[in-house]
């Protein structure tokens, strides 16, 4: 006997909850051939504060859990998406050795910066030659909530631009990318049943122009990483808006997210604190 199909809703990730978006909006989702795959939430600036109101409430328990457990909760997402190994190559095109090779790139990747959870302040903290009776001493501290703007590569890439920013005790609101947003949702589904803590990272899909302004000026985001932002003109504004708090920026570049990723993600969105400490007290 025929049965209809259940059809996936795609939601919003906000606080470790899947809203609509409060504006009622969505847009279709197709594939490389023009086919219809699904209706994704089309947020809005309101979806985008209320993204950076939940990643602000997650940022002192995220930044405060030993690196230790941040590593642990990495690779328990690493497991959990290895157990939906499928499920992702199938939203990547379907089950053939190119997609599943995807799945496996970010499956490893996950697992690679895990490893990094507690050895980052080693390698890029120390302690500092001075001429005089003290200890001095700088330590990475986490920047704090950063927007992310993922790029067009739906998976290895979101994962190489969110993972080195959370393992390092940030949170983030990230910005899926516009095309091809499914992954991104059924990766926050991952995400709330890997241990992570509801906040720490928060995924809207919808269009970049309208979402990366709001992100840019809000006064209460520390860092954005505009790696997935292709238009010029809205890099450009982005970086003027962010000026207005000093925020970090990361500027987008075209990078080969198969190659192997190094530090660099890691340490941009890090504080150096340098503490004295005068010798024998």
């Amino acid at each position: 006997m025929s049965r209809l199909s259940v059809r996936k809703t795609y939601k919003l990730y906000i606080g470790g909850a899947f809203p609509r978006s409060e504006s009622g909006r969505s847009y279709p989702v197709t594939s490389a051939k023009g086919e219809f795959l699904a209706n994704a939430s089309r947020a809005s600036r309101k979806d985008a504060r209320d993204a950076v109101v939940a990643a602000r409430k997650a940022f002192p328990g995220w930044s405060g859990a030993t690196a230790y457990n941040r590593g642990q909760i990495l690779y328990r997402i690493a497991e959990m998406l290895e157990g939906r190994r499928a499920q992702f190559a199938d939203e990547l095109g379907g089950a053939r050795k190119g997609a599943l090779d995807q799945v496996d790139a970010a499956i490893d990747r996950l697992v690679w910066y895990a490893g990094w959870s507690d050895k980052i302040a080693s390698v890029h903290g120390g302690a500092n030659p001075v001429a005089g009776p003290y200890f001095n001493l700088s330590t990475p501290e986490p920047t704090g909530v950063v927007a992310v703007v993922a790029p067009d590569d739906p998976l290895l890439g979101l994962v190489s631009v969110v993972a080195p920013v959370i393992v390092t005790g940030n949170t983030c609101v990230v910005v899926a990318s516009e095309p091809a947003p499914l992954p991104a949702i059924t990766l926050a589904e991952v995400l709330a049943t890997s241990d992570l803590p509801g906040g720490v990272v928060n995924i809207l899909t919808g269009r970049r122009a309208e979402l990366v302004p709001p992100l840019a000026a809000h006064m209460d985001v520390n860092g954005i990483d505009l790696t997935g932002v292709t238009d010029p003109d809205l890099a450009l504004s982005a970086e003027q808006a962010a000026a207005e708090n000093l925020k970090r920026v990361a500027r987008p570049v075209r990078e080969d997210w198969t190659a192997g990723p190094g530090i660099g993600r890691m340490t941009r969105f890090l504080e150096t604190k340098t503490v004295w400490h005068p010798v024998g007290i």
